[in-house]
């Protein structure tokens, strides 16, 4: 195996343990609220804190260590998220649970943001859009793997054994990169505020704005996943795993065909997919009563809203190369930063419906954030997008 290959590899693999570490939590919430005598809505705030707190930190972190060599910077955070990780094994009450939680956030966007970048310098031209959606498809493919085995592990054993996991993936993710990290990538050190011109531009507003409402559509859909398949679509427990396993691969299936469209249509093909999106989660509010159907639709909504990913991400790496080459780094933090605003938003949002009404309304909520992603989407293909240009 040649070392383009194995390095992809690898980086596919830290997004995946990323989005194991933050997706995990929402397989085990019901577990955690049985141990710590509270309710599913006050630790649905889990989830957006930690997003908040991504959200917040990601720019200045990635920012502040532009100054230092990327392949150094990465090894020092992930050794951070690896303690953090940890401390949620072992919390034994919220607050320390919560804290652990948000001292992995600190540092989960600035990994991810470091590992695009370097993708970025790696990969051939021609492969650049397939290894960015296969990276973004890690956090996927966690879905497919890693939150159905946490949750499996969380029901028969211990919630605390599912970050057990991921902190022994950490270890070894850690010893591959010290081996096959890239150390000679260009570098453009600059002044902070430099770096942040690129939020002054105009298509990258649009491009902030699609991936904040897509995810946002996304979490207030999915922070309840557990209780809608296994309470109102009348789910076993058993077969909880076997669906989430499901929803995952509609989920990679989504990330990979948002690359292929974005190399052959650029933005445009988008409008047709959250045109979809928006529909179906219109339709989930109406088909709870029929079980196989409501199935059906929650997979559609998964392959729909996982196209953004790859799309977004190149978008911002381009418009970065060609306008703002100081801000490469900072731009390949934007869409996990931005897409950490969203789900904060759309966990807050699912908090607040459950609160007032039913779970099963949760659909309706979401298909307006999707309405916004469709605006956003289609303007950026109507200021010139549709074939990919800058």
């Amino acid at each position: 195996m040649n070392t383009y290959r194995q390095r992809s590899l690898l980086f596919i693999s830290i997004a995946f343990m990323l989005g194991c570490n933050e997706y995990t939590i929402v397989g085990v919430l019901p577990d955690i609220a049985k141990e710590y005598h509270t309710s599913l809505t006050n630790l649905g705030y889990l989830v957006t804190i930690f997003a908040l707190v991504y959200a917040f930190t990601t720019p200045w972190l990635t920012a502040l260590t532009n100054r230092w060599p990327r392949h150094q910077v990465l090894l020092v955070l992930m050794a951070i998220f690896l303690v953090a990780n940890t401390w949620s094994a072992l919390a034994t009450n919220y607050w320390s649970l919560l804290c652990s939680r948000i001292l992995a956030a600190a540092v989960a966007g600035t990994i991810i943001s470091l590992v695009l970048v370097i993708a970025n310098f790696i990969a051939p031209l021609s492969k650049r859009t397939s290894l960015l959606s296969w990276i973004f498809a890690g956090f996927n493919i966690s879905a497919i793997i890693g939150l159905p085995i946490g949750t499996f592990i969380s029901t028969h054993l211990n919630w605390h054994d599912s970050f057990w996991l991921i902190s022994i993936i950490s270890v070894i993710i850690f010893i591959l990169l010290i081996w096959l990290v890239p150390k000679d990538t260009p570098q453009y050190p600059s002044r902070l505020r430099k770096q942040f011109n690129i939020l002054a531009d105009a298509e990258v507003i649009l491009g902030l704005l699609f991936t904040v409402s897509v995810n946002a559509a996304d979490y207030t859909f999915y922070t309840y996943i557990r209780p809608l398949i296994t309470q109102v679509m009348n789910y076993s427990n058993n077969a909880l795993n076997w669906i989430l396993l499901l929803f995952g691969i509609c989920s990679v299936t989504g990330n990979i065909l948002g690359g292929r469209l974005t190399e052959q249509g650029g933005m445009r093909p988008l409008i047709g997919i959250y045109i979809g999106a928006t529909i179906t989660l219109l339709a989930l509010g109406s088909v709870w009563a029929w079980p196989w159907l409501a199935c059906l639709v929650c997979c559609l909504i998964c392959i729909l809203i996982a196209c953004y990913g790859a799309p977004a991400q190149v978008l911002f790496m381009d418009i970065a190369e060609k306008r703002y080459p100081e801000a490469l780094d900072f731009a390949s933090s934007l869409c996990s930063i931005f897409a950490n605003i969203g789900i904060s938003l759309g966990s807050l949002t699912a908090s607040k419906v459950v609160s007032f009404t039913s779970v099963g309304n949760v659909g309706y909520f979401a298909a307006m954030y999707s309405v916004v992603a469709l605006v956003s989407i289609w303007t950026l293909a109507k200021r010139g997008h549709g074939r990919g240009q800058i």
